[in-house]
């Protein structure tokens, strides 16, 4: 609410100083899709929303995955997998990302034809799987260690007891700060524009070079982030209400 009140108070300043502004939301609608009468057509928005939707989901499944392995790395009991872990974590994660773009989409995209939409996925998944091995190391540290010692002495596996009794219990835990990092692949996303990518981005881009609507579509496009997001944190707040200690429980406690 602040913000729109900010941006209407701006807008009312130029009018103020004779800076007036033409709307034209009717020329933008066209580009995220229409009716024909063969069916609906999606425009350049909604395709780049579908590209935007795709790398964001890829990419969260892929840091999962690394930032699982190098978190169970850096708790190993072994100096090597501590050490490459360790170094995978540091290099991305104090490294900028639209460089990490640049080095996987001119370096390894031709040694692997991993293409565009690969490169994105790739250079995403690496980079927030840094972060993401940092939020389960902590989350996995979260747990006594007699849970493990448990685990083991009921005859599991180092495989089983960290999947079926420490993950559950960590997930408490790192259910907030996977939530904001999920909500932080979705912004990265519009970063891989940068390696002609065709994202929602890019093509908000292309749309602005064509009809010089630049405040509407990139109004238009920051809402679109904003209901993206929003989609992301909701259910994750949802989930942190439901599978959190009740304020009953915690007062017992």
């Amino acid at each position: 609410m602040l913000a729109l009140a900010a941006l209407a108070w701006v807008y009312l300043e130029l009018a103020a100083e004779g800076m007036s502004y033409e709307w034209q939301w009717n020329r933008v609608w066209r580009h995220f899709g229409r009716w024909t009468a063969h069916g609906f057509v999606a425009g350049p928005l909604l395709e780049g929303l579908v590209m935007t939707l795709g790398i964001a989901a890829a990419g969260f499944c892929l840091s999962t995955l690394l930032g699982l392995v190098a978190a169970v790395c850096r708790l190993s009991p072994w100096p090597f997998c501590r050490l490459a872990a360790g170094a995978y974590v540091e290099l991305l994660r104090n490294t900028p990302l639209l460089l990490q773009l640049f080095f996987v989409y001119f370096l390894l995209s031709p040694l692997f034809s991993l293409g565009p939409f690969g490169s994105a996925v790739l250079a995403l998944g690496a980079f927030e799987g840094a972060y993401m091995a940092e939020l389960f190391r902590a989350g996995l540290l979260s747990v006594p260690r007699g849970q493990w010692e448990a685990a083991l002495s009921l005859g599991f596996g180092l495989g089983e007891s960290l999947r079926l009794v420490i993950l559950p219990q960590a997930a408490r835990n790192m259910l907030p700060p996977i939530t904001s990092q999920v909500v932080t692949l979705i912004k990265d996303t519009s970063l891989v524009s940068a390696i002609a990518v065709a994202d929602l981005t890019m093509r908000a881009q292309a749309i602005i070079a064509e009809t010089f609507l630049a405040f509407e579509v990139w109004l238009l496009v920051a809402a679109i982030y904003l209901a993206l997001t929003l989609c992301a944190s909701v259910p994750g707040w949802l989930l942190e209400r439901r599978n959190g200690p009740q304020p009953e429980a915690a007062a017992d406690s």
